[in-house]
């Protein structure tokens, strides 16, 4: 697939076939994972495959928990409701994590690199492994979606995975094939959000 074609149909999958998911397709998509950039080439990353039924149901149930959360938290600060569904358009509910076949969760090893000049360059050294991941898996026709409610509650999948101290979740990623259809993607344009030498100077300005 054109590079290009899976940026512009990479869209957030939440419903899944139960169809088992290729060995070799896993193997790949975490080789392209390895093959992002990172800080001084630390590599801090660390990958944990879940398929196994019970660990699922643990962490969808702790998912399940942070997302309740996150929702009183967000309404505590934005009383409004939500905007409506577009027109015509039925929101179906998202797949159990305990019937996706895969979930990958992406983790930093807190110990690499040793020298940050921020939090965000930190993390910026995993994120682009977990665009890759997401990138490889649409190549693939596999579905995928980037969640980080766990972090509300994440002490329970670390314990439930025998997560060290020193390494931190920081992405949450079922994987499957999906119930329906791929992008494209909805987003606002480029003009919209892009300034030259100055902020404010639009483009063509």
């Amino acid at each position: 697939m054109d590079l290009f074609e899976a940026m512009e149909t990479q869209r957030a999958i939440r419903r899944f076939r139960p169809d088992p998911v290729p060995e070799e397709a896993i193997e790949k998509i975490l080789h392209a994972a390895t093959r992002a950039p990172s800080g001084g080439n630390a590599q801090p990353w660390a990958f944990i495959v879940v398929r196994d039924q019970e660990l699922k149901r643990k962490i969808g149930q702790a998912y399940r928990e942070a997302s309740a959360e996150y929702a009183r938290i967000r309404a505590a600060q934005a009383p409004a409701q939500p905007p409506p569904a577009p027109a015509g358009r039925r929101v179906r509910p998202p797949t159990p994590f305990w019937e996706v076949p895969v979930l990958i969760l992406v983790c930093r090893r807190t110990l690499y690199p040793p020298v940050a000049t921020s939090t965000a360059s930190l993390y910026a050294s995993v994120y682009p492994a977990v665009q890759n991941i997401l990138l490889a898996a649409r190549a693939l026709g596999l579905g995928t979606v980037l969640t980080t409610y766990f972090k509300l509650r994440e002490e329970p999948i670390k314990a439930a995975l025998g997560i060290p101290e020193d390494v931190e979740p920081l992405a949450l990623i079922p994987l499957g094939y999906p119930r329906g259809r791929f992008g494209p993607v909805r987003r606002r344009p480029w003009r919209e959000v892009t300034f030259f030498d100055r902020w404010g100077n639009a483009p063509g300005a």
